[in-house]
């Protein structure tokens, strides 16, 4: 049987980007000066998600992107994330994490941001220690981003609420259907078609397809020289750029190793409060 108190942990700045600018409606402080959609939109849609999605209460753990967290990875490609641009439009979510996280903190909801680490590697931190300290607790991933799929397994799963109802709990069945290889070469089929989310362009003319193909049978990328699948044009420029690819791999890996200011605690969270009871106790009305 799952062991323990079900651990959500949720992506923080994907979550603020979506209630940005995706939620259905804008919220306006009473005198229209201020955008409350994303500190509005974060609670609304993580609320739901708990009372939709989840098989029972949650103990609730959200992650935020530090504010120098890509460094090394920067520092290793200039081009990694090089795409998203920080505009005004993109600013209205970042203004809104100061005023999400003292909500969470004042609703006693636990938060981690580490100004050098991205919210992937806490994450992939907090999903590898689960696994060793708690064997078989059941882990939910709330996010968009489809890097996470390296780290699903039995008891580990992405939930993206965007998705269909149905298809929104993403374990390694749902990954090996939709992309025809298993979570653990994650690293390896993005590497060789690219992840524009990131700015890894990947390797020209490799489409999903041909990636799933290269790698099928479980094969890594290290194993690729000597599968004899390297031939013809279009396989044969993996080989000619093989450095690259194993480059971007790297930056595609999540970490599993950072030093955490905090753990889960195996309690489960107290029901989060509705939306507007949270832009009222912000005083942000």
């Amino acid at each position: 049987m799952p062991a323990g108190v079900p651990l959500l942990l949720v992506d923080g700045h994907n979550l603020l980007w979506r209630a940005a600018f995706g939620f259905p409606a804008a919220i306006l402080s009473r005198d229209k000066t201020r955008d409350l959609t994303a500190e509005f939109g974060f609670f609304a849609l993580l609320r739901v998600a708990i009372r939709e999605e989840m098989p029972e209460p949650p103990e609730v753990l959200v992650v935020f992107d530090g504010e120098h967290g890509t460094a090394d990875r920067k520092d290793s490609d200039a081009g990694y994330k090089a795409n998203r641009v920080i505009d005004e439009a993109a600013l209205k979510p970042l203004r809104a994490i100061p005023h999400v996280q003292r909500a969470l903190s004042g609703y006693g909801i636990h938060w981690i941001e580490i100004d050098t680490a991205e919210a992937d590697d806490v994450i992939a931190t907090l999903v590898a220690t689960t696994r060793e300290h708690e064997p078989g607790r059941r882990v939910w991933i709330m996010s968009g981003d489809r890097d996470f799929y390296q780290l699903v397994d039995e008891h580990v799963r992405a939930l993206n609420t965007v998705m269909k109802r149905g298809r929104r709990h993403i374990g390694p069945a749902e990954v090996t259907e939709r992309y025809n290889v298993t979570p653990e070469q994650w690293p390896d089929f993005c590497a060789l078609k690219g992840d524009p989310a990131d700015n890894i362009p990947g390797v020209k003319g490799i489409g999903e397809g041909t990636a799933a193909t290269l790698l099928a049978g479980g094969l890594h990328l290290d194993q690729l020289p000597d599968s004899g699948r390297l031939t013809g044009a279009r396989n044969a420029k993996v080989a000619q750029t093989w450095d690259q690819v194993l480059a971007w791999r790297e930056l595609i890996r999540m970490r599993t190793d950072l030093t955490l200011p905090h753990h889960p605690t195996g309690d489960p969270t107290r029901e989060l409060p509705k939306p507007a009871d949270v832009i009222e106790k912000l005083g942000l009305w």
